[in-house]
């Protein structure tokens, strides 16, 4: 019996994994920074305009989407 070899599996980045969305359209997601702490400092109109999440667009989605090598 031969044994063939298999090509190695690549390895999702796990730090990209646990901040990033992928849709059902392949765009890629990320939520918008500030909304963790010192929140007191901030506007209700800042931390509103904080809320959600917005597409990652043009070469950082390219790069981006490397860490994520199975969606």
């Amino acid at each position: 019996m031969s044994r063939r070899k298999k090509m190695p599996k690549l390895k999702t980045n796990k730090g990209a994994r646990k901040r990033l969305k992928l849709t059902k359209n392949g765009k890629l997601m990320r939520y918008k920074p500030g909304r963790r702490h010192i929140l007191t400092s901030k506007s209700s109109k800042r931390k509103r305009h904080m809320r959600g999440c917005i597409e990652v667009l043009g070469m950082e989605a390219k790069i981006t989407r490397k860490l994520l090598p199975y969606g």
